[in-house]
């Protein structure tokens, strides 16, 4: 490990390095100020009025002003603007009258969240310039405050958003995209190191330092990459829980345990992998599509009941759908740990896989021959 680079990029550089990417990517916790358009053929007090509004929402900014329909979507479409609003002439003399005139909103949908966002705004534009009139045309026939916001407004909605009221996107991905990509560097440096001894023709005499007992080598292979791994795990986790102050409800104990957990079972999953298909090239492939996966299946960024029966099905083989229901359930959301407890014996079979295929990996110390 001390002479090859390989182990120090993988297990110490990348790992700090796609921890503070993702944190500080996120860190604004949404986005804001996105680019969109307006075109305004109306031109009317009002109608500037909703327009400063709308520049005025966190998440969006109006960056240009548009002559005609044409121009807005060739600047959706260049990628300048993620949306834009039509305002048709007669706009401001149709809410005045009452004649219910139509705005249109454009947005691009290609980036879901950005498309989101702007859709939102873009929908709370149009409503407070509807009540806006609403209020003046009230207020002018002697209605006061309160009759005027029942009428308007007749059922308040109070939300409250449980656990992250922020809406902050960084406690939602990074707390599942790190530990996602350490996960990966482990599943690929287990059967690289393991691999790496039939390579070189290393493979017997690793065996004759450990007395030809496979469970003691193994676990010499294993447990340097053990501590380091599990010391990058802890250093994310106290990062992110204590630095950078994520919610974390579930207290200290679930944090550790996920940890180590996460760490033995990528482990036992890679040396499983290799006892499976003792080659190098084909036990570190499969390993790295079963990580890449594993963040589409773990229910992080799309629900996974929402998938195909089968794919649900499937992704109780992915170590990191397990992770990712602990979190929620443990840590996030703060339920006893009992409530997470088959995903904690799913956690602790993947550490355990290796008893399965652990004296086929003997056998290939001792008799294979390495085919590049």
């Amino acid at each position: 490990m001390l002479h090859n680079p390989i182990y120090l990029f993988c297990m110490v550089v990348f790992p700090l390095l796609i921890m503070f990417f993702f944190t500080s990517l996120l860190n604004d916790g949404q986005p804001v100020d996105m680019p969109i358009g307006v075109v305004d053929q109306d031109n009317t007090s009002t109608t500037r009025k909703l327009i400063r509004q709308l520049d005025a929402f966190q998440t969006s900014h109006v960056v240009d002003s548009y002559d005609n329909m044409n121009q807005a979507r060739d600047a959706i479409q260049k990628g300048e603007i993620y949306a834009f609003l039509l305002i048709p002439k007669g706009t401001t003399t149709g809410l005045i009258n009452g004649t219910r005139p139509k705005i249109s909103l454009y947005y691009s949908n290609v980036t879901l969240l950005a498309g989101g966002n702007t859709f939102k705004d873009l929908k709370t534009i149009a409503t407070l310039g509807s009540a806006g009139v609403g209020k003046a045309k009230l207020s002018a026939i002697g209605k006061t405050d309160d009759e005027i916001r029942t009428a308007l407004q007749p059922i308040a909605i109070d939300t409250h958003m449980i656990g992250n009221p922020w809406a902050n996107y960084n406690v939602y991905l990074s707390t599942v995209m790190v530990p996602g990509v350490l996960m990966l560097f482990i599943f690929l440096l287990t059967p690289y190191s393991i691999g790496t001894e039939l390579k070189f023709k290393r493979s017997r005499e690793w065996l004759k330092m450990a007395d030809n007992n496979i469970h003691v080598a193994m676990l010499g292979k294993i447990l340097p990459h053990f501590i380091i791994f599990l010391t990058i795990f802890y250093a994310f986790e106290f990062y992110i829980y204590y630095i950078l102050g994520f919610p974390h409800p579930g207290g200290v104990v679930p944090i550790l345990l996920l940890g180590f957990l996460a760490v033995v079972a990528a482990q036992g999953f890679g040396i499983f992998v290799f006892g499976l298909m003792p080659s190098l090239r084909m036990s570190m492939s499969v390993c790295s599509l079963w990580a890449v996966l594993s963040f589409s299946v773990c229910g992080a960024t799309y629900p996974l009941f929402a998938m195909d029966s089968v794919i649900v099905a499937l992704g109780q083989l992915f170590p990191l759908r397990h992770y990712y229901m602990i979190y929620q359930m443990a840590i996030f959301n703060g339920f006893p740990m009992h409530y997470a407890a088959l995903h904690f014996g799913a956690l602790i079979i993947f550490a355990a896989l290796p008893i399965l295929s652990v004296r086929h990996i003997k056998t290939a110390m001792q008799k294979y021959i390495y085919m590049p």
